[in-house]
C-alpha cells in the first residue's frame, strides 16, 4: 500500500481559513474561559509578555487587551487566520505583535515571554521531530519561572481534527514530552461543543518553567 504524503501544514491551514469563517471552525469558542482562568491562576498580570501560539482568529487577545495587557504576541502559521483577527480588532490590532510562522521553525528571542499559551497546536505535532522542535521553542521563549498554558485533546478526545491525525495527552505524557524543567501546577478537563454540535474532550494544563536549560532532546524524542 502506498502511503499518502503528509499535507504541507501551511497550505493546509491557509485552505481551512479561506474556506471557513472563524465561527465555523470546530475549535471556535465565544469566550476563552479556560484560557483566562488558567492565566489568572498563574498570577501573571497585564505587564507580563504573553505569546498565543496558534492564536489565529482566537478572541483571547481581545479580552486581554480589554483587561489592560500591554505586551501580546499572536503567532500562527496561517496569514489568513491572523487577517481575521486584525480585521475584527480594527485600530486596536496595532497594539498586538503578529507573527506569521510555523511554531516549529520560529526563532523566538530567548527569555522574551512570561507566559506561553497554546490551545490545540501541540496535539497536531505527531512526529518526535516536530515535537522536539516545539519544546525547544517553548524552552527558549519562556523566561525562568515563566508559565505555560497548554490545551490538547484528552485521551478520550478525537483521534483526528480538521482532516489531520492528532496525538492525545494526559499529564504524564505531556510532562514526558516536555522533558525536565516543567512543573505541573494544575490540570483540568473540558468538553468543548463545536459549532456543529459535536463534543470534543480537551485536557488543560498549567505548568511553570523551572528554568533548566534545553539539551536538544526530550524523553519523547525517540517515540
Amino acid at each position: 500500500m502506498t502511503r499518502e504524503p503528509a499535507p504541507d501544514p501551511k497550505a493546509h491551514w491557509e485552505r481551512v481559513w479561506r474556506e471557513k469563517r472563524p465561527d465555523e471552525v470546530s475549535w471556535h469558542q465565544r469566550r476563552p474561559t479556560h484560557s483566562l482562568e488558567l492565566i489568572a491562576a498563574s498570577g501573571a498580570g497585564p505587564g507580563t509578555p504573553l505569546v498565543d501560539v496558534g492564536g489565529g482568529a482566537s478572541p483571547l487577545v481581545d479580552t486581554l487587551l480589554e483587561a489592560g495587557w500591554q505586551d501580546l504576541t499572536v503567532l500562527d502559521i496561517s496569514g489568513a487566520a491572523l487577517a481575521h483577527a486584525r480585521a475584527r480588532l480594527g485600530p486596536a490590532a496595532t497594539r498586538i505583535r503578529w507573527v506569521e510562522a510555523d511554531v516549529t521553525a520560529w526563532a523566538p528571542e530567548a527569555g522574551r515571554y512570561g507566559l506561553w499559551h497554546d490551545r490545540a497546536v501541540l496535539h497536531f505535532l505527531t512526529t518526535p521531530e516536530t515535537r522536539a522542535r516545539y519544546v525547544e521553542r517553548l524552552r527558549t521563549a519562556l523566561r525562568p519561572g515563566g508559565w505555560a498554558v497548554i490545551a490538547t485533546f484528552a485521551p478520550d478526545g478525537p483521534e483526528r481534527c480538521s482532516g489531520l491525525p492528532v496525538r492525545r495527552y494526559d499529564a504524564e505524557l505531556l510532562l514526558e514530552t516536555l522533558g525536565d524543567g516543567f512543573e505541573l501546577v494544575e490540570e483540568r478537563r473540558e468538553t468543548h461543543r463545536t459549532p456543529a454540535g459535536a463534543e470534543q474532550r480537551f485536557a488543560w494544563f498549567l505548568l511553570r518553567h523551572k528554568g533548566s536549560g534545553f539539551s536538544g532532546t526530550t524523553r519523547d524524542a525517540t517515540r
